[in-house]
């Protein structure tokens, strides 16, 4: 099934309706088990972050209207946020708080995506008619992993600024890639 259809199925199980959301399950299980696998490293435990994945699908579909990502994307953001979650949670109890906001996601980077769709010459045109500052910003929260007051303490601006940032240039992205 095409996007369109996802689209729908996600439409559907906002409204909690069972059937929609065991085809999603079924549709998109093995991609988000993947995410959940590369980023953990671990079968086990990404079957349980899948598990817990769809949990949070069920329950926030109706959020996905809102958002301006694809339906595959959006569920992938969810599968991958998830599982460094947990990474993050299983690093902080074996090392402390401190070495836990460090991690980054090693196989998911959106240039890592690129490159294997042949994508990476247009997204890095596309980051450089960013200011650089704006563009360095978006390298850091969604190549290298860094949160937000990292990234705001790093170029002195308060969060909130940086959030502003960060969504204005993921719109100007989005527009240059679709000329």
């Amino acid at each position: 099934m095409g996007q369109p259809d996802v689209t729908r199925l996600i439409v559907r199980v906002s409204m909690k309706d069972r059937a929609a959301f065991d085809l999603l399950y079924r549709q998109t299980s093995a991609k988000l088990f993947g995410v959940c696998l590369r980023v953990l490293n671990d079968r086990s435990e990404a079957e349980e972050a899948l598990q817990e994945v769809f949990v949070k699908i069920w329950t926030k579909a109706d959020r996905f209207a809102a958002s301006d990502l694809s339906p595959i994307s959006w569920l992938v953001a969810i599968a991958r946020n998830h599982a460094i979650d947990r990474l993050r949670q299983r690093r902080q109890t074996a090392a402390g708080i401190e070495e836990a906001a460090e991690i980054a996601d090693p196989a998911l980077d959106p240039e890592a995506l690129a490159a294997a769709g042949g994508e990476a010459g247009r997204i890095h045109r596309c980051l450089e008619e960013l200011d650089t500052d704006r563009a360095e910003a978006v390298r850091g929260a969604y190549i290298r992993g860094e949160s937000y007051a990292e990234l705001a303490a790093r170029h002195g601006v308060p969060l909130n600024t940086m959030r502003t940032w960060l969504r204005r240039s993921l719109l100007k992205l989005r527009e240059c890639l679709e000329r």
